[in-house]
């Protein structure tokens, strides 16, 4: 068990710090760089990077560490005698709700709605005016989220 909570402690620490930095990057100066060009070009640019993300190894450190997150707080509710466990569960716990079920409740709803407009339509801009808030508005509590549990599992570690 020991290995396996060692295990689970760095691919957490890595992967939640990987994945607060791609988080990051949008929070702090992709979304608004989109926002400040025309509206069709930042509606295309975010349907773009939303097409491609789903087929890029985004895609599987999402799901890794998603499921890791799981794993973690499983490890503890199994073998709570590890002295990291409590640790390692919290930044499982935190990272779970606050970056995989964000994305699945909050975000994607909101990149779904954004794939179906035309981007010189006024419903696109109308459409793409509350994206930008919204979604990143979300996008900062996966940041937020990715960092702190980023944080717990390198304590744990």
């Amino acid at each position: 068990m020991n290995t396996v909570v060692t295990a689970l402690n760095w691919f957490g620490a890595i992967g939640c710090g990987v994945m607060a930095g791609v988080y990051f990057t949008f929070s702090a100066f992709v979304m608004k760089s989109l926002e400040g060009i025309d509206t069709a070009a930042g509606i295309k640019a975010m349907q773009s990077i939303n097409d491609v993300i789903l087929r890029s190894a985004f895609m599987p450190l999402f799901f890794g560490t998603s499921i890791a997150a799981a794993a973690s707080v499983a490890a503890y509710v199994i073998g709570p005698g590890a002295s990291s466990s409590g640790w390692m569960a919290l930044g499982g716990s935190i990272y779970f709700v606050g970056m995989f079920l964000c994305t699945v409740f909050f975000n994607v709803p909101l990149n779904n709605k954004l794939k179906s407009v035309d981007p010189g339509s006024s419903d696109g801009a109308t459409v793409w005016d509350t994206y930008l808030h919204t979604w990143t508005r979300w996008n900062h509590v996966r940041t937020v989220s990715s960092a702190m549990a980023c944080a717990f599992y390198i304590y744990a570690i």
